[in-house]
């Protein structure tokens, strides 16, 4: 590939990246269309139900898409949904190329797509920046290849490894713009999740509280006995996105009692007495959420961690030290007991956020392309 193609496949990325927690169910993708060296259509899926990156570039385009060639971050689709088919309208278009950023692993499109394109005698060359397509996708990959959730575990610490004091005391940790950032964070996602614990302790809101257009995502807490407080801010009627609570409690009035506030209840598998986590995510699946953010406490991450859930991992960190070994980690429960067998993460990013930084890593076992 040459720097010209990897320069506009870019491009096609930084479009897409503007759909991000905008286009769920549906994937992220942006598309470039250009003439010789210039850029004459772009175009990005802004939301579920509308045009795609594609249709937005060809109408910009107009006849000069006409030999053109065309960077599209996924593959185009086939299909007829609530839009038609990209793929077909690329062929009416007579575009020369399309080099194509990932294959779409929708079982709907998945090839179908570029063979349309072939059949009608055009070019088309596939995994031009793939692992980079398929990452601002990543909870839509998990889902259509698994039917689960990708699940984020964030975490703010200090840097001996501490998420509170001995006294549960962890307000605030990370500064102004860190918190600001997971509130950005929260928007993307389809589904934020905390235990019992966590609301007992903090009563959170886990809404996006940033400026201009918001879209606050779903509300799970992992309450086995159901033992959140019925004033609980999360069950109050001041956010659009809905509460789940996951249990296995089975009394019919407690039951009811939450239903009559609003939330909405999974009844999971039980697991030693708790909610059984490998089949909440089977069942959220269902439920077409496609990524959740793993919030609180400390007893869900272990859960989450031991059972090989978490797909992602964002752990940010204050410059403060909490010395001593009382206070509270990361994880509950017991950990390995040879550094052989610890997880080790990998594609370790790290950004600042002021004078706090954050660690981005994914455990070795992926969902994504190798």
């Amino acid at each position: 590939m040459t720097d010209f193609q990897i320069k506009i496949m870019k491009r096609a990325l930084s479009l897409a990246r503007r759909g991000i927690g905008k286009t769920s169910p549906n994937p992220a993708v942006g598309c470039v269309i250009v003439q010789g060296e210039t850029i004459v259509g772009e175009g990005w899926h802004r939301k579920a139900g509308t045009p795609h990156a594609e249709a937005h570039a060809l109408r910009q385009a107009g006849d000069r898409a006409k030999d053109a060639d065309v960077y599209v971050t996924l593959e185009p689709c086939s299909h007829f949904g609530k839009t038609p088919p990209c793929a077909v309208a690329l062929v009416k278009a007579a575009v020369s190329r399309v080099f194509v950023g990932m294959i779409d692993p929708n079982p709907l499109v998945c090839g179908r797509g570029s063979a349309i394109l072939r059949d009608a005698g055009i070019e088309v060359i596939t995994g031009l920046l793939e692992m980079d397509c398929a990452r601002i996708n990543e909870a839509f990959v998990k889902h259509v290849t698994t039917g689960r959730p990708f699940v984020i575990l964030k975490s703010a610490m200090t840097l001996d490894g501490k998420t509170a004091t001995s006294t549960g005391h962890s307000k605030w940790i990370t500064s102004d713009i860190s918190r600001d950032y997971v509130h950005k964070l929260r928007a993307t996602v389809d589904a934020v999740m905390v235990g019992v614990g966590t609301v007992i302790a903090d009563d959170p809101q886990l809404t996006c509280r940033i400026k201009g257009k918001r879209k606050d995502p779903k509300r799970i807490v992992v309450d086995s006995r159901l033992r959140t407080p019925g004033d609980a801010r999360l069950l109050q009627p001041q956010s659009a996105a809905g509460t789940y609570m996951a249990t296995i409690e089975e009394d019919p009035a407690k039951l009811d009692q939450f239903s009559r506030l609003g939330a909405e209840l999974i009844l999971c598998r039980d697991r030693g007495g708790r909610v059984d986590l490998d089949d909440l995510m089977v069942k959220l699946g269902v439920l077409g959420i496609q990524s959740v953010l793993l919030e609180g406490g400390r007893e869900l991450a272990g859960e989450a961690l031991r059972l090989g859930l978490i797909d992602k991992f964002l752990f940010f960190y204050a410059p403060k030290l909490l010395g001593g070994e009382d206070g509270f980690g990361l994880f509950s429960g017991r950990g390995v007991e040879s550094m052989a067998d610890a997880l080790k993460l990998s594609d370790i990013k790290i950004n600042r956020f002021g004078e706090d930084f954050m660690l981005e890593g994914y455990p070795e076992r992926s969902c994504l392309p190798a």
